[in-house]
């Protein structure tokens, strides 16, 4: 498995993005959001969730770069809440 921390920490977004995201940080609720925004009935743990929103996001990026009429900025900001959510609930390392 990779390390899932270091693949957020090491993405790159445009400042606003990410600021909008650390915005809504504060309201996020796991329980509430998290089926929401990754289209389930069910939330799986953080390492699985942080998979599936880090493969998502990547797509919506993907859309956002190309310039296509069917990106959604409201999208990606809710993929980037819940990977900034997920990333804090994932074990430390070095952290018994």
């Amino acid at each position: 498995m990779p390390d899932l921390l270091s693949l957020v920490t090491d993405l790159r977004r445009p400042r606003l993005l990410v600021r909008a995201a650390r915005a809504g940080l504060a309201d996020y609720s796991r329980s509430r959001d998290l089926g929401r925004v990754m289209r389930t009935a069910e939330a799986p743990g953080p390492d699985r969730a942080l998979t599936a929103l880090l493969a998502e996001e990547e797509r919506v990026e993907a859309t956002r770069r190309a310039g296509d009429a069917s990106y959604s900025f409201v999208r990606h900001i809710d993929l980037l809440i819940a990977m900034m959510a997920e990333t804090r609930l994932l074990p430390r390392p070095g952290a018994a």
